[in-house]
């Protein structure tokens, strides 16, 4: 029985599926399939059920999974206890996010980090907010990069990176063209360009509309800002987006600030404060917040404000 089937079976359990683990492990998933095979023949008893659409545990995997995720703690566990004592930086980290705004130099602080340490891998991987948080969570991932809307879970940490104020954007030719302001009482009716749900923009003007007493009309959604500045160029709606994201579509728009209330966008990083981490991923995080930009202009962060990207 070896480390590594015991590794790519928790995957699989946690994934509840051979591709999905083959992904997060960064591994073909026919050699994921075949090291489970090999597990299960050792063990005498299929450690899965694969009738289905999805890939459960039966009930020797259920009973089988503590025993192998403690062995691959342990394992950690050693791997950390070394390092600290013998001053070694090596080993892997894996940041997620979910969009990068161009006022945030992250190839830089990647970089930097690399030439720092050069014996720790680095992986970036693009996610959904619910996805980032819940890896943090986890642990799947060492550090985190979204808008900040709404609590976080109890352990996870956030730090603000980035903070602008949301705009509103439409094409040249549109009526409200005419104005430079929009106030969010007279959002209701119209449509809207937005983030999706569970993103920090988003949950900065549903909750800026809620208080003025109504849902806001969300007509087109896209997961980056930059599309959203596209889609009201193109006379598709009203955008509501931060001041970075205009320069997409500049020479097509005609920008309006957002008032009664104004809405600020943070974006922030987020990791795991309680639990084990590795020398490595305790470098990474504190090199993150200490070289990403903090643009903070309204004072302290409470993680649980809704203003967000």
């Amino acid at each position: 029985m070896e480390l590594r089937q015991l590794e790519y079976f928790v995957a699989v359990a946690e994934e509840a599926g051979f591709t999905r683990a083959a992904a997060r492990l960064h591994v073909a998933q026919p050699g994921v399939s075949a090291q489970i095979r090999q597990l299960e023949r050792e063990l005498g008893e299929p450690l899965f059920d694969r009738s289905g659409r999805s890939v459960r545990l039966t009930a020797v995997g259920e009973a089988v999974l503590p025993y192998a995720r403690a062995a691959l703690a342990a394992v950690s566990g050693m791997r950390l206890v070394t390092d600290e004592l013998t001053g070694l930086l090596r080993g892997r980290v894996v940041m997620g996010a979910v969009s990068v705004p161009s006022v945030l130099d992250l190839p830089g602080m990647l970089a930097g980090f690399h030439r720092r340490h050069p014996a720790v891998e680095i992986s970036l991987v693009e996610t959904d907010p619910e996805a980032l948080i819940d890896g943090i969570a986890n642990g799947r991932l060492d550090l985190g990069l979204l808008g900040l809307g709404g609590p976080l879970p109890p352990g996870v940490e956030a730090q603000v990176v980035v903070d602008q104020e949301l705009v509103a954007a439409v094409h040249r030719g549109d009526d409200l063209a005419r104005k430079h302001s929009v106030s969010v009482p007279e959002l209701k009716g119209l449509p809207l360009i937005s983030l999706p749900l569970g993103t920090g923009l988003r949950a900065a003007l549903e909750d800026a509309c809620a208080r003025a007493g109504f849902a806001p009309h969300v007509a087109f959604e896209a997961s980056e800002p930059y599309v959203l500045a596209r889609l009201a160029a193109r006379g598709l709606g009203l955008a509501i987006l931060p001041e970075s994201a205009v320069a997409a579509a500049e020479a097509d728009l005609h920008v309006l600030a957002v008032t009664g209330p104004s809405m600020r966008g943070q974006m922030g990083v987020v990791w795991r404060e309680d639990g084990q981490k590795s020398p490595a991923a305790r470098a990474f995080i504190e090199h993150a917040r200490h070289h990403l930009p903090d643009l903070v202009t309204a004072g302290g962060h409470d993680p649980e404000l809704p203003a967000s990207l």
